[in-house]
C-alpha cells in the first residue's frame, strides 16, 4: 500500500527525528540576517510548552548528513512561529538556516519578514524535551526525544502516534485511535519498525498491550496483517477469546503462539512459524484441541475428541521474473477450520507452482489438489478434482508499426477424480430428473495450442475495423473408467480449428455544448471451423455460463478450454453513451447474436448442461441489454435484461438503484429468472430487496435490509445494524434472519466488526459472525 499507515508513520518518524536535530540549532543566542525584535531569542519559554515542526516533505542524505525540510515549513515553540519554504540542517556542523523568504511571529504578534534566516545554538533542549510533529496527512507524532543513530536508524523515546492528531473533535469529544510505545526504532535499511511495550487506545481508552512488536517493511502492507485479539461465538464452541502473542520476533524469523479459550469446547492452541529470506518467505501454522463436548456438532466427522489442522505456504523469487511457491492444508476433518472460525472460505487448494511474468510473456505451472471445507465427508472429497498438471502460457509479439500483433497461447490440463461428481434437478414430480455430471471419475489429459494475428485499421470518419486470423489445435484423452450412465468410454480426440473474425465499429460523437453523445454501432463475424465442441472429451472447466452484455461481443463465450464455440456467428449491436457537464453519465450496451452456419456448440449435448436454456442454443439468440448510469448527487442505476425474441418474453432481468448522500443511503435490487425446464428451473424465480442507511447523530448510523421472495410470497432475509464511524475507528453490529426459501434457510446470525483507519488509506480490522 503506497499511502498506508506504514508509509506515513515512517515519513512522520523521519520528520520527528529531523525536528529534534533541527532543535539543536534553534536557541536564545541566534543571529539572523535581517531586523529581529531585540528579545526574540532571549524571551523566557515555558518548558512545558509543546514544540511543533511541520513540513510537506523531508529528505535525509546519509552521505552528506544534510537534512532538508521543504514546503510550508513551520516551527513553533512557546508562542514563537518561524515559517518558510526550505529549512536545511547540517548534522556535521550543527548549522541550520531557512533558505529564501522567512516569516517570524513572536508571542506579541510582532511579525518580521526576512530572507535566509541563519540559526545556531539555541532552543535545543526545548525541542528535544517536548517534540510534537504533525504530518501532512493530519497524523501526529509526539516523543520525549529523538535522534538518528548512524545514518540508517531513527529512535523515538516515549513516542505516540495518532492519525487523528489531537483526537478531539470540534465538540470536545474523544475520537479515533492512537498507539504508544516506550521506544520506537525505525531501520531505514529494511524499512522495519521495532516497538517496545506498544499499547493501543480506542477513543482515548487503552484496550491492548504487547511487550514487544516488530513490523517488517511497513511500506509493503505488513501492518495490514497485524495480529490482534479477537472474540467470537457460536452455539457449538461457545465464546471464543483469541490472543496472539509474538514469542520471538526478528527481521528474519517470527514465532507466534495463539492461545484460545472456548467456553464450550475447552482450550485450543495455535502456533505459527514465519521465516523470511532475501528472496521470499514461508510459514507453517498448526492448531488443535481436545474437544470437551464433541456431541455439540451434528456432523459425524466433527464428533471426534481430537481435532486440528496443519497449514503451510511459501513464495520465493529465485531469479528475475520468476516466482515459485506452494500452499498446503491438512486437517482431521473438513469442518474443523469453519467450526472454529478460522476461515470463511468454502474450499482450499493444495498446490505447488511456478510463474513467469514479463511485459510480453506469461507462464504458469501448477500441480493442484482441491478440497471442499465444511460438513463434507471423505467420500465427497474423493469427487474433487486433482489438476496434474495445470499449465498455461501466453506470449505477445508486437510487429512493425501498422502490422498488428501476433499472439500464441497454450494449455495442458490433466484432471484426475477418484469418484465422479453427480447431481440432478427434478423439473416436476411426474417428469424425469435433469442429470448434471460435473466430473467423471478417472483420468483425463487435454492439451491445446492457439496462435493468432490481430490488427486494427482506422478509416475515414473514425470507422474502426479489427481483423483476427488464427487457429487452435487440441488433443485430449480420457481413460473411460467411469461407470456412470452416458459417460464416454476410452477416447482420444484430435481437432484443428481455424479461426477468423472481423470486428467493425463506427463511433459517432456529438455535443450540444453541455452534453457529449457517443453512438457506436458494432458488428462482428466470427468463424470457428470445427464441429467438435467437447474438445476436452469431458467438461471440467467450462461449466458456468450466462449470456449478457459483458460477453455479447466475445469470440468464444465458454469460460474454460474444455468447450469452444463452433460454426459461423454474427454478433450485432451497439453502444450509446452520454456524458453530462456535471460529471454524470449514462451508458447502454446491447444487441443479439445469430448462428449462421455450422454446428452450434450451445445446442450440443453436454454432461454439465452448460449453456442449456441460456439463449444461444437457437439460430437467433436472446437479445441482451445492459444499462448503467451515475447521476449527481450520489444516484446510481444499473440493469441487465435478457429477452426471448421468439415470444418477446423476459428470460432474465436484474436491476439495481442506489442513492447515497449526506449519510443517507438506499439501495433497491430486483432479480427475475424465468422458468426453464431444460435448465432444471421449475418455476419463475423473482425477488426484490431493499437496504437503507440513516444517520442517527454524529458518527452513528443505523442500517436495515429486507429481501422478499415474490415467487413463493415469503421473506428471504431481514436484518438491521448499528455502526459507529468517526473516520478513524469503525465499530459495528448487525443481526440477520433468513427465511425458508433462502439458500441458508431459517438462519439467525449476529455479526460484529471492528476497524482502524487513517485518511492515508490504512483500513484493517476484523469481522466475526455468530449464529
Amino acid at each position: 500500500m503506497s499511502k498506508g499507515w506504514g508509509a506515513y508513520i515512517r515519513s512522520s518518524l523521519r520528520l520527528a527525528a529531523a525536528g529534534a536535530v533541527l532543535g539543536i540549532a534553534l536557541g536564545g543566542g541566534a543571529m539572523a540576517q535581517g531586523l529581529l525584535p531585540a528579545d526574540f531569542f532571549n524571551a523566557p519559554i515555558d518548558p512545558s510548552a509543546p514544540t511543533g515542526v511541520e513540513a510537506d516533505n523531508l529528505a535525509f542524505d546519509g552521505n552528506t548528513n544534510i537534512i532538508t525540510a521543504s514546503g510550508n515549513v513551520v516551527v513553533t515553540r512557546g508562542g514563537y512561529t518561524l515559517s518558510g519554504q526550505n529549512l536545511v540542517y547540517n548534522r556535521l556542523t550543527s548549522d541550520a538556516h531557512f533558505v529564501g523568504a522567512v516569516t517570524i511571529r513572536d508571542p506579541s504578534n510582532n511579525v518580521t519578514e526576512t530572507n535566509d534566516l541563519q540559526l545556531t545554538g539555541g532552543m535545543k533542549q526545548a525541542l528535544l524535551d517536548a517534540l510534537t510533529i504533525t504530518s501532512y496527512d493530519g497524523a501526529r507524532i509526539t516523543a520525549d526525544s529523538a535522534d538518528y543513530v548512524g545514518a540508517l536508524q531513527t529512535v523515538l523515546n516515549n513516542a505516540t502516534y495518532a492519525p487523528c492528531g489531537e483526537c478531539v473533535d470540534g465538540k470536545g469529544r474523544r475520537i479515533g485511535w492512537s498507539m504508544h510505545a516506550n521506544r520506537v526504532t525505525q531501520n531505514r535499511a529494511d524499512g522495519s519498525l521495532a516497538l517496545e511495550q506498544p499499547s493501543l487506545a480506542i477513543l482515548g481508552v487503552p484496550v491492548a498491550w504487547l511487550p514487544y512488536l516488530w513490523l517488517p517493511d511497513t511500506s509493503s502492507g505488513t501492518v495490514a496483517g497485524l495480529r490482534t485479539p479477537s472474540f467470537d461465538y457460536s452455539e457449538e464452541i461457545g465464546l471464543k477469546v483469541e490472543v496472539p502473542v509474538a514469542v520471538y520476533s526478528t527481521r528474519w524469523t517470527e514465532v507466534i503462539l495463539t492461545p484460545t479459550l472456548l467456553t464450550g469446547q475447552g482450550f485450543l492452541l495455535g502456533a505459527e512459524w514465519i521465516q523470511r529470506f532475501d528472496n521470499g518467505s514461508f510459514n507453517i501454522k498448526a492448531s488443535g484441541l481436545y474437544q470437551f463436548n464433541p456431541g455439540a456438532f451434528t456432523f459425524s466427522e466433527a464428533q471426534e475428541e481430537w481435532r486440528g489442522a496443519l497449514q503451510s505456504s511459501g513464495e520465493f523469487r529465485p531469479i528475475a521474473d520468476w516466482t515459485v511457491g506452494w500452499s498446503y492444508t491438512k486437517f482431521t476433518d473438513a469442518a474443523y477450520l469453519e467450526d472454529y472460525r478460522m476461515t470463511t472460505a468454502k474450499s482450499s487448494v493444495n498446490e505447488v507452482y511456478a510463474t513467469n511474468l514479463t511485459p510480453d510473456t506469461y507462464i504458469d505451472l501448477r500441480m493442484q489438489q482441491f478440497n471442499v471445507l465444511g460438513d463434507v465427508t471423505e467420500d465427497s472429497q474423493r469427487q474433487q478434482a486433482k489438476a496434474l498438471p495445470n499449465a498455461r502460457f501466453e506470449h505477445f509479439i508486437e510487429m512493425a508499426p501498422g502490422m498488428g500483433r501476433f499472439e500464441i497461447s497454450g494449455r495442458l490440463l490433466g484432471v484426475r477424480r477418484d469418484d465422479g461428481s453427480y447431481t440432478e434437478r427434478r423439473v416436476a414430480d411426474d417428469e424425469p430428473a435433469v442429470p448434471y455430471h460435473l466430473g467423471y471419475s478417472g483420468e483425463k489429459t487435454h492439451a491445446l495450442f492457439q496462435a493468432g494475428w490481430q490488427n486494427q485499421w482506422i478509416g475515414a470518419g473514425g470507422f474502426v475495423a479489427t481483423p483476427y486470423l488464427g487457429g487452435r489445435a487440441d488433443v485430449a484423452y480420457y481413460d473411460g473408467t467411469s461407470a456412470a450412465a452416458g459417460a464416454p468410454g476410452e477416447t482420444t480426440l484430435w481437432s484443428a480449428t481455424p479461426i477468423a473474425a472481423m470486428d467493425v465499429r463506427f463511433p459517432m460523437a456529438a455535443s450540444d455544448g453541455s452534453t457529449v453523445h457517443l453512438i457506436e454501432p458494432i458488428g462482428q463475424l466470427v468463424y470457428r471451423g470445427s464441429d467438435t465442441t467437447a474438445v476436452g472429451v469431458t467438461n471440467d472447466d467450462a461449466q458456468s455460463f450466462v449470456f449478457d452484455d459483458t460477453n455479447l461481443f466475445s469470440y468464444n463465450r465458454f469460460s474454460g478450454s474444455d468447450r469452444q464455440e463452433t460454426g459461423l456467428r454474427a454478433n450485432i449491436g451497439g453502444r450509446y453513451q452520454a456524458n453530462f457537464v456535471d460529471g454524470s453519465y449514462l451508458e447502454l450496451l446491447g444487441g443479439q447474436s445469430f448462428h449462421l452456419a455450422g454446428a452450434n456448440a450451445f445446442a450440443a449435448p453436454d454432461q454439465a448442461q452448460t449453456g442449456v436454456g441460456g439463449g444461444l442454443e437457437d439460430e437467433t439468440s436472446y437479445a441482451v441489454l445492459g444499462a448503467y448510469g451515475v447521476f449527481s448527487p450520489g444516484f446510481k442505476v444499473g440493469g441487465k435484461v435478457q429477452v426471448n425474441t421468439d415470444d418477446w418474453l423476459l428470460a432474465r432481468t436484474g436491476l439495481g438503484v442506489t442513492y447515497s448522500n449526506a449519510g443517507y443511503s438506499a439501495t433497491v435490487d430486483y432479480n427475475y429468472i424465468a422458468a426453464n425446464e431444460r435448465a432444471g428451473v421449475i418455476k419463475d424465480q423473482q425477488e426484490i430487496g431493499l437496504e437503507l442507511g440513516v444517520p442517527l447523530m454524529d458518527y452513528w448510523r443505523v442500517t436495515g435490509n429486507t429481501y422478499w421472495d415474490i415467487t413463493n410470497s415469503s421473506w428471504l432475509q431481514v436484518g438491521a445494524g448499528l455502526t459507529y464511524d468517526d473516520g478513524y475507528v469503525v465499530i459495528g453490529a448487525t443481526a440477520t434472519r433468513t427465511g425458508p426459501t433462502h439458500t441458508s434457510p431459517d438462519d439467525t446470525r449476529f455479526t460484529g466488526s471492528f476497524r482502524l483507519k487513517t485518511p492515508a488509506g490504512l483500513d484493517l480490522g476484523v469481522m466475526g459472525a455468530t449464529q
